[in-house]
């Protein structure tokens, strides 16, 4: 039977019950509600990806208040335009002068403007010292104040220090905006100590920290693993009888991503419940953030409803939470029919969010259906990145298609991309899965000849499969080449080596070689359900590495417009191999 009728004939059971299924009336039958099921099932099978009107490229229809105008905006366009193109501000500006005249003052101050909101800081600050040097430009606070916050966005802690001395030298008063930039410096360079003593100093000696100061030290201190210092902060903004300020709804988001990084799930919770009852806002991103964590498909539909419920709009990241969920669950069919609904509801995918349904399909091994969403990305002008080829190629893999994963991985190199670890791996993984070990080995031995070294996933799956295959000897080899290439093998590791040993004698020497000296009882679970732990390679070619990184370059200019919206956004669709989402770890490893 094709695959396309899997879909089909597997039921609709789960999905969340207030947007992608049709609500059947309260006295209806259950066949009448079996029925709109199967109907969807059938636009699911027949019109899968069908191209939405939004998606479609419409040509803008301008209205100028003059040809003078027209002719304005039309040059300063073409001139942001070559700025983005050269890398380089300056040089552009230059050429816009004309004999003998100074460059108009709304012309650069709109550049900064829009710079700015682009968050393009290394452009900002590049204008900023340009501007220094020219008579014809009055360089005043607000332009200082512009510029040691570009520098605090890029983490130039050092030219911060600079502009702020400078500032002092010229008499300018202490400022809550200079001093939180040249925090903020600190904290992006990777000098936090630094960070925290301008923080404390400020809250004994001032300016007072504003709400923006105590966003971004959180911030810092929750990067750097200091959650004690973080809590601490938290805390007594909350418990303060008359504190400063009180926290506000990026602190609390900041708080719950905390916890989540910390493992401490059911605190996030609370501080979730804590934010209605002291009546901070809840958004989008807030139930974002706790459906972020959850594991079970289930959780991840009910916080999903609960959102909606509170009258708030899903967005891209909402959607692709959901569809993750349901891909790592094995339910393709609602990880697309939310996807359909995302396209319903005008919201324009992502990249990463195709990448995550591709990914559902990837798991199962549903090559046409897969196919079908590699083709829709270049359609919806979302071009597949080596993350999309990736996880297209462990589709032929888990099909299982090893012909197919070859011709697919040729495909890569003939379309001007180079296959990194995690391809290398998926491939790597496939031809152990089927005991190929002479195919396993060339691989391996290409991907070496390529410069790319293997990771931990990589030298478990060998080990694995010579364990399997040859003798435990074998195991032993690769085990101890993994530690002499200077990886350190993990748990998982450990334990595949340890279920591998027969023998007593084999079984003390994996004790020693795994630390395990003490008596234990290793359960004998069979290494090859170890090894396909969707966690390391499995349906999603994602490298099994769980480091969180909430990168939220806020785009805030001069401190005052701080907005971590998108930030959080940033949080749980990228970064490197996100527990949550997979797909989006493999883009952080391209």
């Amino acid at each position: 039977m094709p695959q396309t009728m899997m879909i089909f004939l597997k039921p609709f059971i789960s999905a969340p019950s207030s947007s992608v299924w049709s609500k059947s009336n309260s006295g209806g039958n259950l066949l009448d509600t079996n029925v709109k099921i199967c109907k969807r099932a059938e636009v699911v099978c027949q019109g899968m990806l069908a191209p939405r009107k939004f998606m479609q490229k419409r040509k803008k229809v301008e209205v100028f208040k003059s040809a003078e105008d027209e002719a304005d905006q039309k040059n300063w366009r073409k001139m942001m335009n070559e700025i983005e193109e050269t890398g380089s501000a300056v040089s552009v500006l230059r050429s816009q002068r004309s004999k003998n005249q100074d460059l108009p003052k709304d012309l650069v101050l709109g550049s900064l403007v829009r710079f700015k909101q682009l968050k393009k800081w290394n452009l900002v600050s590049e204008i900023l010292e340009w501007l220094q040097t020219q008579h014809w430009w009055d360089f005043n606070e607000m332009d200082f104040l512009m510029l040691i916050t570009a520098y605090g966005k890029e983490g130039e802690f050092s030219k911060a220090e600079s502009i702020l001395g400078y500032m002092n030298k010229k008499g300018y008063s202490p400022n809550v905006i200079s001093h939180t930039a040249l925090m903020e410096a600190y904290g992006k360079g990777g000098q936090n100590s630094k960070a925290e003593a301008i923080f404390r100093r400020m809250q004994t000696s001032g300016p007072e920290p504003s709400a923006i100061t105590y966003q971004i030290i959180l911030k810092i201190f929750v990067e750097g693993d200091k959650f004690n210092e973080a809590q601490e902060v938290f805390e007594a903004l909350m418990d303060m009888d008359a504190p400063p300020l009180k926290p506000d709804q990026k602190m609390f988001h900041m708080m719950i991503y905390m916890y989540k990084k910390a493992g401490k799930y059911e605190k996030a919770r609370q501080l979730f419940s804590l934010m209605a009852e002291r009546g901070i806002p809840q958004n989008t991103v807030t139930y974002n953030s706790l459906m972020s964590f959850e594991t079970n498909y289930k959780e991840v539909a009910n916080i999903y409803d609960q959102m909606q419920r509170a009258g708030l709009r899903p967005d891209v990241v909402s959607y692709a939470l959901l569809i993750s969920a349901y891909g790592k669950a094995r339910r393709e069919e609602e990880a697309l029919a939310v996807f359909e609904e995302m396209l319903d509801a005008g919201v324009r995918p992502t990249q990463k969010s195709y990448n995550i349904l591709l990914d559902a399909f990837a798991i199962s091994g549903m090559v046409e259906q897969a196919r079908t969403v590699f083709k829709s990305m270049r359609r919806d002008r979302c071009n597949p990145d080596l993350c999309s080829y990736t996880t297209m190629l462990s589709a032929y893999i888990n099909a299982p298609d090893m012909e197919g994963a070859e011709k697919f991985f040729r495909r890569i190199k003939q379309d001007g991309l180079e296959p990194n670890v995690v391809t290398y791996g998926t491939l790597i993984k496939g031809y152990a899965k089927i005991n190929g070990l002479e195919k396993m080995m060339e691989k391996y031995e290409q991907m070496r000849v390529h410069g790319i070294k293997a990771n931990q996933t990589i030298f478990t799956t060998i080990m694995d499969a010579y364990g399997r295959n040859k003798d435990f000897g074998s195991a032993v080899s690769w085990f101890n080449e993994m530690v002499s290439s200077g990886v350190s093998p993990d748990q998982k590791a450990k334990n595949i080596l340890l279920s591998l040993a027969k023998t007593s004698e084999e079984q003390m020497e994996a004790k020693q070689l795994t630390g395990c000296v003490n008596d234990l009882i290793v359960d004998r679970i069979p290494s090859y359900i170890n090894n396909n732990d969707e966690d390391d390679y499995g349906g999603d070619g994602s490298s099994g590495d769980d480091e969180d990184d909430y990168d939220d370059d806020d785009g805030s200019g001069d401190n005052e417009d701080y907005d971590d919206d998108n930030n959080a956004k940033i949080s749980i669709l990228s970064g490197a191999n996100l527990d949550q989402l997979k797909v989006s770890g493999r883009a952080s490893q391209t």
